[in-house]
């Protein structure tokens, strides 16, 4: 199924289909935040922002407003 990435829930994995490129920091591209790299939710913060991260072994955290525009396509489990 596609949707955002905001939308996944804790233990969650995804692939990354598309993105914003002007709404997401060249860090996170550095990072593997790239399109066909599977992405995994670790932990929500305790007001949903940030949203924490696992993405081809790289952890890291990205807010709520960024991962809004980040496309993936949910794993069936």
């Amino acid at each position: 199924m596609i949707t955002s990435l905001d939308t996944l829930k804790r233990g969650q994995k995804a692939i990354i289909k598309e993105f914003t490129l002007d709404m997401v920091p060249l860090k996170l591209l550095e990072m593997g935040c790239l399109p066909g790299n599977e992405v995994e939710l670790v932990q929500i913060a305790p007001f949903k922002d940030p949203m924490y991260l696992n993405i081809n072994g790289s952890h890291l955290a990205i807010r709520k407003e960024t991962a809004i525009h980040i496309t993936v396509e949910t794993l069936s489990e």
